[in-house]
């Protein structure tokens, strides 16, 4: 179990706050294993505290589809806003929970292994949240012109370091082994007295990685893999520079909810 913050306090919209107690009551009545992330996590892990807009609630890519069922038949309003990875529950046209089951990119999907004994109490209920190691996995692509979750990658690695699996992190992130590297890096550089937080092992494999690639041919297939990180901000590449896309998704994307 992680060293979470013994009582965490969440800055959520003061209209809100009503709801997502109710929210949180009927998804543990529904019976479905569910995780609750985002600001929430982050603040328990590392103390760091911020205002939340929304309720980020993580589950199986095949547990979706029954927490959605279950609201609607008590007569919420749900929209599923791309089927790839996330989908919404609205109380009014103000008040949603999101229920994510992948990472947007489509690279991880929510499994078993997010599942751990971390608990916390939020808004009268206690609920589990996700461990640190899937909390990065979660942070690990969010690389926006207008987001980047570097900084919460950053600031669990140093506060969770000793709950965090890394063997774990290295196998989800084998086929991105790179993207992993280059926040161990960035960890490195925000906090050179911390480096050994990070386990030896681990830096020498990575290392070892881009060691035997840097004298290897590139790729014959001309690919850019920048839409994992922002779709919207390596348009150019796919539309105008000859880059195959990775992404799948369209060049103009809709974030709005589905009226």
């Amino acid at each position: 179990m992680s060293d979470t913050i013994a009582d965490p306090a969440f800055e959520p919209p003061p209209e809100a706050q009503a709801f997502y107690e109710e929210a949180l009551r009927l998804l543990k009545e529904s019976g479905v294993p569910f995780l609750l992330s985002g600001t929430y996590a982050v603040t328990a892990y590392t103390g760091i505290r911020r205002p939340t807009k929304d309720l980020d609630v993580f589950c199986k890519p095949g547990d979706y589809p029954r927490i959605l069922a279950f609201f609607q038949a008590r007569g919420y309003r749900t929209d599923v806003e791309d089927e790839r990875w996330i989908a919404k529950v609205w109380k009014d046209d103000k008040h949603f929970f999101d229920v994510i089951f992948a990472m947007s990119n489509g690279t991880i999907a929510v499994s078993d292994s997010w599942f751990g004994p971390d608990r916390i109490t939020v808004y009268g209920h206690e609920v589990t949240i996700t461990p640190p190691t899937a909390l990065i996995l979660s942070k690990a692509f969010i690389q926006d012109r207008y987001r980047y979750d570097g900084a919460d990658v950053n600031h669990v690695i140093l506060k969770q370091a000793e709950a965090i699996d890394w063997k774990s992190l290295l196998d989800q992130m084998d086929l991105y082994w790179e993207v992993l590297m280059a926040h161990l890096l960035n960890f490195r550089f925000a906090y050179p007295t911390e480096r050994g937080l990070v386990p030896a092992w681990l830096m020498t494999e990575l290392i070892g990685r881009l060691q035997a690639q840097v004298d290897l041919p590139p790729p014959r297939v001309k690919v850019c893999r920048g839409r994992l990180f922002s779709p919207r901000d390596y348009i150019a590449d796919i539309s105008e520079w000859g880059f195959g896309d990775v992404v799948g998704k369209g060049l103009e994307e809709r974030h709005d909810p589905v009226a």
